[in-house]
């Protein structure tokens, strides 16, 4: 059975949904300070993954089917500096990443509500490739997907809060400290037994 039409957005917008809702899970109980900490040598922070990934669906559902976004962003102009959606500057604060978040989804939303899936759109850094609402709504869920997964990382890094969302960790003993550290302890020992030599894929054999 084929799903199009109104079912199918319905399932696309509840995908799109769960993982915005993700990202509020994740900054929700940081401090200012903790939000802003970068957790990797690239500077990866909870606040600025947050604020690149908004930005991003704001481009995505709005200017790329001709329903731009009605708030400029400027760290996303041809000038800005590098990677300046990916950390909040000392006057925007958690309250107002949140709100940010809220207005960019409510005018997204109003695009998805508007639009058929088929609705042609442009991607001017997608040069000669045809896109329509819904190539875009999945695209804007595998980005989400893989900057949540980003997210998990970060805070479990800051506070040790683990888990897909709080009220459905989707983990194995998510409280059971020891239960942890033995699991940990399993992994390091068997990595310690293991090949240090590189792996290049390219040296691999496909399926016989």
């Amino acid at each position: 059975m084929t799903t199009d039409g109104p079912a199918a957005k319905a399932i696309l917008r509840e995908y799109l949904q769960a993982q915005r809702q993700v990202l509020l899970d994740k900054l929700d109980g940081l401090s200012e300070q903790q939000a802003r900490t970068p957790v990797t040598g690239t500077g990866t922070n909870v606040a600025g993954v947050i604020k690149h990934t908004v930005s991003v669906e704001s481009a995505y559902l709005g200017m790329c089917l001709g329903r731009p976004f009605p708030v400029e962003l400027p760290w996303l102009g041809d000038d800005a500096p590098d990677n300046d959606d990916m950390w909040l500057t000392p006057t925007q604060s958690i309250g107002w990443l949140v709100d940010l978040c809220r207005q960019v989804w409510a005018h997204a939303d109003e695009s998805i509500e508007a639009l058929d899936l088929d609705t042609p759109g442009s991607v001017p850094w997608w040069p000669g490739r045809a896109v329509t609402l819904q190539r875009l709504l999945v695209h804007v869920i595998a980005e989400y997907a893989r900057h949540a997964g980003h997210l998990d990382i970060a805070r479990e890094q800051l506070d040790g809060a683990v888990g897909y969302r709080a009220a459905s960790p989707n983990l194995p003993s998510a409280d059971d400290a020891q239960w942890w550290a033995d699991y940990v302890a399993k992994l390091r020992a068997i990595a310690a037994e293991a090949s240090t030599e590189p792996v290049h894929l390219a040296d691999l054999q496909g399926p016989s």
